[in-house]
């Protein structure tokens, strides 16, 4: 049986790692050091960590990978391959040729489509009918190894960015366990990139929340569902921040950011049609119905969002 080392962090790949331990052995567990985490910034193991301990893996948590010192490390275990998910660090050559059979990867899309650090909100932002997993070997380039297997699965009218995390986190792990087998006897040959079909989905930054009311009505339904639940979305009313959590799109044509009252319900004008907010927050207060927000604050209506 084929001696693994798992590399992960956060919880979209805790499904896989508990498949691998089901199904192989695995000798090792690769994950990001303890770090502060929630409004308390109390310091916390990852996901991945804590699957490792409860089933007494050994853990080790380099602050570099590529540096000496952890290449050691991890020469060590001596693994036949490298599973990696969501690590959080870019793994060199010399980190990547370590196995006998080198490293794989699953990662959150249908490669070369969406190649980078946010797919998951990249394919909702962008309007694709489909997303997937791809299982590829990995090379020292952002996501352009070889594919070894890919899963497509459709995009509910309604996906947010929680919903399909949650999705390909299970359908990564599935198809992981299913790929293995004929990767390492050789039946499962890797198979080159399109680069010339090639799409980046970068690291996202806080700021790409703040909703800018000049863009379409569609593109910010869009955004509000794939930043669902981080970095979530905001636009600024009377001085304060009022975070957007969902809502859905109408025809008609206002002014961007005017709240009115449209056809019985609250509208905000986009750069081409109107954005019905249905929950939102003002900050440091609870999550309301756009109904029970705008009960408390009539001013509400035919105000200028910014």
């Amino acid at each position: 049986m084929a001696q693994i080392v798992f590399m992960g962090t956060p919880e979209f790949a805790v499904p896989a790692l508990k498949l691998l331990i089901e199904h192989h052995t695995v000798i090792g567990v690769v994950t990001q050091p303890d770090r502060p985490a929630g409004r308390n910034r109390q310091i916390q193991q990852s996901p991945i960590k804590q699957v490792a301990l409860a089933h007494q893996i050994p853990v080790f948590q380099p602050e570099k990978i590529r540096r000496a010192e952890a290449i050691a490390e991890l020469k060590q275990w001596s693994p036949d391959v490298c599973v990696v998910a969501a690590f959080g660090q870019i793994l060199p050559q010399s980190v990547l040729d370590i196995p006998t059979h080198g490293s794989i990867n699953i990662h959150a899309s249908l490669l070369p489509r969406w190649r980078g650090a946010a797919p998951i909100q990249a394919v909702i932002r962008a309007g694709d009918a489909e997303s997937g997993i791809t299982i590829m070997k990995m090379d020292a380039g952002l996501d352009t190894g070889p594919i070894l297997t890919q899963r497509a699965i459709p995009l509910a009218p309604d996906e947010t960015g929680q919903s399909l995390h949650d999705k390909l986190s299970a359908v990564g792990g599935e198809l992981l366990i299913e790929t293995l087998p004929g990767y390492l006897n050789g039946t499962i040959s890797p198979q080159p990139q399109d680069d010339s079909l090639t799409t980046y989905a970068p690291t996202i930054k806080k700021e790409e929340g703040f909703i800018d009311w000049n863009q379409p009505a569609l593109a910010i339904e869009r955004l509000v569902r794939a930043f669902t639940p981080w970095p979530g979305t905001s636009t600024t009313w009377n001085g304060q921040q009022l975070k957007i959590h969902s809502g859905t799109i109408g025809t008609g044509q206002v002014a961007p950011g005017r709240v009115i009252e449209h056809q019985g319900r609250v509208a905000i004008g986009t750069g081409d049609g109107v954005f019905y907010p249905h929950q939102v927050q003002l900050a440091g207060k609870n999550t309301l119905t756009i109904q029970d927000f705008v009960k408390g604050r009539a001013d509400f209506l035919n105000s200028q969002l910014v």
